[in-house]
């Protein structure tokens, strides 16, 4: 499956791999395995195994059919760099992204130890942006595996936003989403803490990308801070790459 997305940071979802399992706060209240089960239910052929993880082949070559150039996150539904999905099929994700030049695609992951130790059997170029989540204090080591990575891109996904996150070191950071948690039993977000992710973000030059206060009704809390919107991007949208 892979659609337009409403996700504000990007244009499109391409899940050549399914499914995933839980591995720190951030994951409690997942929206892909919500999705995913009810996709299962309403009989989608790629979620007959509902929220386990499962490797799509048949998804592998669709960016390629896009003309069109998009932002693509690579996995909405799952973690690419998950223990279950192999190796080779890894490469064969990134071999995909490599023929698809035009497009810019966004892979994101909270196992970042696995990401550091395939850094150097993977092939990285300026349209294969490389993120890492971090939900707490207790997880931002997945910044320094990051940034030890050979991705010429990287870039911070801050959200679900569970505490404050001072004295981020963003260092060969790219690019920083943040974002509280949304949808059912939804964990709130401070102001302060956005503000000073923000602060930090201005201080270190690094674009900022303020996703939305979450919250069971995100539309109606919105993703305005302090009077605007924040939609910075890496340099690299903007010079076109």
């Amino acid at each position: 499956m892979a659609t337009n997305s409403g996700i504000e940071w990007t244009d499109a979802t391409w899940n050549p791999v399914t499914g995933c399992t839980k591995v720190s706060p951030g994951c409690k209240n997942c929206y892909a395995a919500r999705m995913a089960n009810r996709l299962q239910a309403m009989g989608q052929a790629n979620y007959a195994n509902g929220f386990q993880l499962t490797m799509q082949p048949h998804m592998l070559n669709l960016p390629l059919s896009w003309k069109t150039p998009k932002r693509i996150f690579v996995n909405s539904m799952s973690d690419l760099f998950h223990k279950d999905v192999t190796v080779p099929y890894i490469q064969s994700v990134f071999d995909v992204m490599h023929r698809a030049p035009w497009h810019q695609f966004q892979v994101l992951t909270k196992r970042s130890e696995r990401l550091l130790e395939l850094s150097d059997k993977l092939g990285w170029a300026q349209h294969i942006w490389m993120g890492v989540s971090v939900e707490t204090v207790k997880y931002s080591y997945r910044i320094d595996h990051l940034r030890n990575s050979g991705a010429e891109v990287k870039f911070l996904s801050l959200e679900p936003l569970l505490g404050p996150l001072p004295n981020l070191d963003l260092r060969s950071i790219d690019w920083v989403i943040a974002g509280g948690e949304s949808g059912p039993y939804s964990r709130d977000v401070a102001v302060e803490w956005i503000i000073d992710i923000r602060d930090q973000c201005l201080a270190a030059n690094v674009p900022f990308f303020f996703k939305q206060w979450g919250g069971v009704r995100k539309k109606t809390t919105g993703r305005f801070l302090e009077g605007r919107t924040w939609d910075e991007m890496p340099e690299s949208v903007l010079a076109g790459i």
